[in-house]
């Protein structure tokens, strides 16, 4: 019983000062499940945040199932939709709505962004053909395809074939392969340290690490009510069990006299 009780108070009590001391970080979100959104990151147009750095306002946006989805803009190629954020990591993971990744390496210049590719990346260069090359050796892009013209991402040092003229050499990820289908493979992008954030983090940690003094009170109660129910208990045990003891020495004395 006295076990019992112990642990009941260390679980309750843990569970009470974990959820009075958690830090009540700003955070925002687009949906209900959706990425949080805090520092660097923030809301376009939230007129509470301020001194945040350029380039990473994010827009919350209807999608097609009637859903708030969170999207960045890149001025090169146009809005990704923000599929996660890990702050820990300084990883952004990114989807193309419009189902094309190649598309976006292609077009996608990160010197104007405060991001890199979270992956390492190789110098490929996209060649536009006008004849199908062989697909055994020059798997196509075909989102970047079409009538009369057919992409494809090389190694950069491929010599260049006859009806093929060179369109741009980039550094990405990976090049294009029929196995990867996944709109959001490669689209894993990272960012640097920020002037000011190791300042900004130990800020808010330190604001949010204090505790309410009426969470203080009201922690101070909760456990000098637990000890006081703790006594209690523990002394209605003892006093069963003395009794209980007082009882069966009697009925030995009973038994004793009965049996002479």
């Amino acid at each position: 019983m006295d076990a019992f009780i112990f642990f009941l108070i260390l679980f309750f009590s843990s569970t009470f000062m974990g959820a009075a001391a958690e830090p009540n970080c700003p955070v925002n979100q687009c949906s209900h499940g959706g990425p949080k959104i805090q520092f660097p990151f923030q809301v376009k147009g939230d007129a509470t945040k301020s001194n945040h750095p350029s380039g990473f306002e994010v827009v919350c946006k209807l999608g097609d199932n009637n859903k708030n989805m969170t999207t960045i803009h890149f001025p090169s190629y146009g809005d990704l939709v923000v599929r996660s954020i890990s702050y820990g990591d300084k990883r952004l993971n990114l989807l193309d709505p419009k189902n094309c990744v190649h598309g976006v390496f292609l077009n996608l210049n990160l010197s104007l962004t405060p991001f890199r590719y979270f992956y390492g990346v190789k110098n490929y260069t996209y060649l536009n053909c006008s004849s199908r090359l062989p697909s055994n050796s020059y798997p196509e892009v075909p989102c970047l395809s079409g009538a009369g013209h057919h992409v494809y991402t090389v190694e950069t040092s491929l010599g260049l074939p006859d009806s093929c003229r060179r369109v741009k050499s980039v550094a990405i990820p990976f090049q294009y392969s029929p196995y990867i289908s996944d709109n959001s493979f490669g689209l894993g992008l990272s960012w640097d340290n920020l002037p000011g954030s190791e300042d900004r983090r130990l800020k808010d940690k330190t604001e949010n690490s204090d505790v309410a003094p009426d969470k203080v009170l009201s922690i101070s109660i909760f456990l000098f009510a637990m000890v006081v129910i703790t006594v209690i208990v523990i002394k209605i045990s003892h006093s069963k069990k003395m009794c209980f003891e007082d009882e069966e020495k009697h009925l030995m004395e009973v038994e004793k006299l009965l049996e002479t």
